[in-house]
């Protein structure tokens, strides 16, 4: 019951977890013309001013009057006022917000072309807006029982208000929400609830319908991408989780001794709890290789090489040809194993030791805390159909573990109420973008709803890459994507504008007379 425990846990903090991100870096003075791809160049950082707005802690409630200081990020160097020129809005996701602003380089390399204004706005929780300091990430409901993406949703409404009032030009600049992963659900869900604020969306890599997708649907998009690498691959990492139970069984000091040595931990693992921490672990390992697939080498959360399942996979082949026929046996397969762990540990060759635990680099601590309230995503392993070990959804006991650690109860189906999940036919302006090595299109958007409600397919994609800045390696899929993207950018635009009485245009229509 324990070993359940812990890797339903551990099932549950994976959610939906950080990625989205690792854009390129690109010049901010570089002017874009219209569907053009901007060069990489990976050692410039984009610019931007920070600034705090003093954001209310309850927008739902007339009892509370508490506020905090909502951090958010301003580069208005493209923004051309006079001429209402757009405001491009990144729906902050759960960490800390620059990291986000220096690594969504899709919004950089088009905002000269459209004279925009930037906005990267922080997600309360995250970063620095902490409505109530570090008690804010405590399991006390009086500090964060305001963590919701509603609540984050209406900061982004009050914050634009204010943009929109105080600052001069900017009454009449439509606004696009853009987002990935998470924060791109927050962008689609923005268009969805502020229809008069946002006048549309590009939602990359969005899973709004994951809270209903089959468990297993996940899992297996993974899977997939390591077998398309070769079916030793995926056969390898699914032995792998008994190899693992053989060698360690009993924790006798030779098995553990070999163990402990192939995987080069800086501290050697000892006990039973310590081993099913490694199997979550490695859990993670190889969905984040899946999901930052990309054709070029990233930084942002480890340091990886371009096509990293590719090369994961080719180092677990080159491990294996060491046994001839032996490939299956247990030793072997933790050294295929281990080949492919320190690609994603140490492509760099600078780390000396593997170590467990280490904390993410963009600050998603309080997801934990999301993911046992409204963003209840059943994720679950058959080991049959996908690579990993055996893990049925629980939703009883992920409950439990909610309660005992958060103090609060899931409300399961909170979000699908809330947003609607595929049932967007009432929705319009928004552009979901799912690449399909990305193992989140599993609760993607993959059939466009209606002509303004866009399913945008990439096959080549990994995790919401059309966000990322352009790069000379981009696949073609991709730079189509992004090019479909601008164009409905600039369609969105034209049609607010037709809609401003300041434009010019009157589209208003007679009411109808009764009696």
């Amino acid at each position: 019951m324990n070993f359940d425990r812990i890797r339903n846990q551990k099932l549950l903090k994976m959610t939906l977890k950080i990625f989205l991100l690792f854009a390129s870096f690109c010049t901010l003075s570089q002017a874009i013309e219209f569907g053009a791809q901007a060069p990489n160049s990976t050692n410039k950082k984009y610019l931007y001013e920070t600034k705090f707005y003093n954001q209310r802690i309850d927008h739902f409630n007339f009892l509370r009057n508490d506020f905090y200081k909502q951090r958010y990020l301003v580069n208005d160097t493209f923004w051309d006022a006079s001429r209402e020129g757009p405001i491009f809005f990144y729906t902050g996701n759960e960490g800390d917000i620059e990291a986000f602003a220096q690594n969504s380089g899709f919004i950089w390399d088009i905002a000269p072309f459209f004279n925009a204004m930037v906005i990267f706005a922080e997600h309360r929780y995250y970063g620095q807006s902490l409505p109530y300091g570090n008690k804010s990430l405590t399991p006390d409901p009086n500090f964060n029982g305001f963590l919701t993406s509603e609540q984050a949703l209406a900061d982004y409404a009050c914050l634009l208000h204010y943009i929109k009032t105080e600052v001069k030009g900017a009454k009449n600049s439509p606004v696009i929400a853009f987002g990935g992963s998470y924060g791109g659900m927050l962008a689609a869900w923005f268009r969805v609830k502020y229809p008069h604020i946002v006048a549309g969306a590009i939602a990359a890599s969005a899973p709004v319908s994951q809270f209903d997708a089959p468990c297993d649907a996940f899992g297996r998009i993974v899977t997939s991408d390591y077998t398309a690498q070769g079916k030793f691959c995926s056969d390898t990492i699914r032995l792998s989780w008994a190899a693992i139970d053989n060698v360690t069984a009993g924790l006798t000091a030779d098995g553990m001794a070999w163990f402990n040595n192939n995987f080069k931990f800086c501290t050697p693992l000892t006990t039973a709890d310590e081993i099913i921490k490694f199997k979550a672990y490695l859990n993670d390992l190889w969905t984040n290789i899946a999901m930052m697939n990309y054709p070029y080498e990233t930084t942002f959360l480890m340091p990886l090489p371009g096509n990293p399942v590719n090369e994961a996979c080719h180092r677990i082949e080159q491990a294996l040809s060491k046994h001839f026929n032996e490939t299956t046996a247990p030793k072997p397969v933790l050294e295929a194993i281990q080949a492919g762990v320190d690609m994603y540990n140490n492509y760099t060759g600078k780390a000396k030791c593997l170590k467990l635990g280490e904390p993410d680099q963009i600050g998603a601590d309080m997801w934990d805390y999301q993911a046992c309230t409204e963003m209840i995503m059943p994720m679950c392993f058959d080991g049959i159909a996908d690579m990993f070990e055996k893990a049925p959804w629980n939703e009883t006991e992920v409950i439990e573990i909610c309660q005992a650690k958060w103090k609060v109860k899931p409300r399961v189906k909170m979000a699908d109420i809330m947003y609607g999940a595929r049932e967007l036919h009432g929705a319009s302006n928004i552009i979901f973008s799912n690449g399909l090595l990305d193992p989140w299109s599993s609760g993607g958007i993959l059939r466009s709803v209606s002509k303004s409600v866009i399913a945008l397919l990439i096959p080549e994609g990994a995790h919401h890459l059309d966000l990322r800045g352009a790069n000379e390696k981009d696949p073609q899929s991709v730079r189509e994507a992004r090019q479909i993207e601008q164009k409905f950018i600039k369609k969105w635009i034209d049609q607010y504008h037709k809609q401003q009485p300041s434009s010019g245009h009157d589209d208003t229509v007679d009411p109808i007379i009764v009696g």
